[in-house]
């Protein structure tokens, strides 16, 4: 039996009136945890974001598409987010045209407060003072002239740490198209078991990528990424920047053992953060 168009009508009302009822039971619940995180200076948590994705989709079936289910999420997610505290972006925009918005935008939600900054030295300072509560950075490379994240390599609780990576599910409208990006913010990193990590090490030497990858192997690290900037305020010391792998907690004990496969040559190591990885193509076909 085939039924009329104002019937199947009737089915969509009572099924959008049992979303909006579960979407208040959800905001009640959120209201509940907000006061567990009254004395977090930062309330957002990108590892349990990401968690809600990868779980969502593991189970998700039918021909509902799940880049929009991402869509529906992420907006859900930070309107929530807005209720436990202030919530805003600062985004990296500078005057040769690159401009991190429509990322911001598509992690961030439509309605989130979000500005531009012209440097990546003004967005490190106004997260680590909470102007903005996230900021969104280039995604580092060989030769940068800015290596933002040298302002980032030393300990302290209000130090911004990386704690997502953008796009974290891609084919969005975001402009320019394969534009990647890093979110920062001084809250830790948390492990969801699908995770790189940053590492940045002082050394008394240029190491190179040969040496480097050697080095983070027999400390039991494995070498995804890497890029250094001497540092012109110390002649004789490299900064260098090693994504890793996996989640390296900063205590963990393979940050130490750095200090020593290099035959002495790097007296410092620090981990500056990290994420959860975004969402492959394929996984959303």
């Amino acid at each position: 039996m085939v039924r009329d168009l104002s019937e199947l009508r009737r089915d969509i009302d009572a099924i959008d009136d049992q979303i909006h009822a579960l979407l208040k039971q959800r905001t009640k619940i959120v209201e509940e945890v907000r006061a567990f995180k009254e004395n977090d200076r930062v309330k957002i948590r990108p590892g349990r974001e990401a968690e809600i994705i990868y779980r969502l989709f593991a189970q998700h079936d039918g021909k509902f598409p799940k880049r929009e289910l991402f869509r529906i999420w992420r907006e859900l997610i930070v309107a929530t987010l807005s209720m436990e505290g202030p919530f805003s972006a600062g985004v990296f925009a500078d005057e040769e045209g690159a401009d991190f918005w429509d990322l911001a935008r598509d992690q961030y939600g439509s309605f989130t407060q979000m500005a531009r900054f012209p440097s990546t030295r003004r967005i490190i300072e106004a997260v680590q003072k909470q102007e903005v509560t996230v900021g969104i950075l280039p995604l580092p490379g060989r030769g940068d002239v800015d290596a933002w994240w040298r302002r980032m390599a030393f300990e302290g609780d209000d130090v911004p740490r990386v704690i997502a990576r953008l796009p974290f599910v891609g084919g969005s409208n975001a402009r320019p198209e394969g534009q990647e990006a890093l979110v920062i913010s001084p809250v830790p990193q948390e492990q969801t078991g699908r995770d790189r990590t940053y590492i940045v090490l002082e050394s008394t030497q240029h190491l190179t990528p040969t040496q480097l990858q050697k080095g983070l192997s027999e400390a039991g690290l494995d070498l995804i990424f890497s890029t250094d900037a001497h540092d012109v305020n110390r002649p004789e010391i490299w900064q260098i920047l090693v994504e890793v792998d996996g989640f390296i907690a900063p205590g963990d004990a393979r940050i130490a053992q750095l200090k020593d496969v290099f035959d002495g040559a790097t007296e410092y190591a620090v981990t500056i953060g990290g994420y959860a990885l975004p969402v492959p193509d394929e996984e959303l076909d």
